[in-house]
């Protein structure tokens, strides 16, 4: 399939449905002279961007009121962060990412690498990789379904996870300890320490608004950590304390 013929018809659907305010399955695939089976995929990725919602038969587009929840719940400085880290993947890399707001940003990333493996503990990003154009090889964690972090949890989550070997983990962190680490409101922080043993590099992702809260579960110590991804807002004291503790800082451009 052709990537840039790909974008190209999904930016036209979106025009046509600018204009309309809604479309048929049957009608895209006539105009685009494909099958209704790649249209409707097109409708599916469209729709985890946030660009339209999927009916019966075609798609309608997105009320205004939607569109402004839509766009609140994806933070521009989580997404910038999200850029940055999609930078530190290669072509065929093995890895893990962690559930998470942050670390959500990343999946949109990922269509410009080839021949990925990823593991994932949340089913929100299990679909999101799912409806990718790449199709990278998804592995899913298992385990305990945890309602507070929308995610699987448990041993049986450890085990799968210890079946591999990984080259990176992407994980976020509710606070940043300059002593100890990062910290989580989550008190099931076993599946944390588990994906970064098993992972070659861990990059943690969060904003530096974080830094300083206090939370009481320690998640991973700077000695599991390799890289902090974080925005420029992070002070220059707290680079250096977090750089002596031998973690490489990236500091993404702070958005509003």
């Amino acid at each position: 399939m052709n990537k840039r013929n790909t974008q190209q018809r999904r930016h036209s659907i979106i025009s046509l449905l600018n204009e309309q305010g809604k479309v048929s399955v049957d009608e895209l695939s006539l105009r685009f002279e494909t099958s209704e089976v790649t249209i409707r995929k097109d409708l599916a990725v469209l729709e985890k961007t946030g660009l339209l919602l999927r009916r019966y038969g075609g798609a309608v587009a997105i009320p205004d009121e939607v569109t402004q929840q839509f766009t609140a719940k994806i933070a521009p400085n989580k997404l910038s962060i999200a850029q940055a880290a999609a930078k530190l993947i290669n072509d065929h890399n093995r890895i893990i990412i962690d559930s998470g707001s942050t670390t959500s940003g990343l999946i949109r990333e990922l269509n410009d690498k080839n021949g990925l493996v990823v593991m994932t503990n949340s089913l929100l990003l299990a679909n999101a990789i799912h409806e990718l154009e790449n199709e990278p090889t998804l592995l899913m964690t298992g385990g305990t379904w945890d309602p507070h972090s929308e995610s699987f949890q448990g041993q049986i989550a450890e085990q799968v996870l210890r079946s591999y070997n990984f080259d990176q983990l992407f994980i976020g962190a509710d606070g940043i300890d300059l002593d100890r680490g990062t910290t989580t409101f989550n008190e099931l922080t076993g599946l944390s320490k588990v994906m970064a043993e098993v992972s070659r590099e861990v990059v943690v992702m969060l904003e530096s608004e974080k830094l300083g809260r206090r939370i009481p579960n320690l998640e991973l110590a700077w000695s599991n950590i390799s890289v902090l991804v974080t925005d420029e807002n992070l002070p220059a004291e707290a680079v250096e304390t977090i750089s002596n503790h031998g973690v490489r800082v990236i500091l993404a451009p702070h958005v509003r």
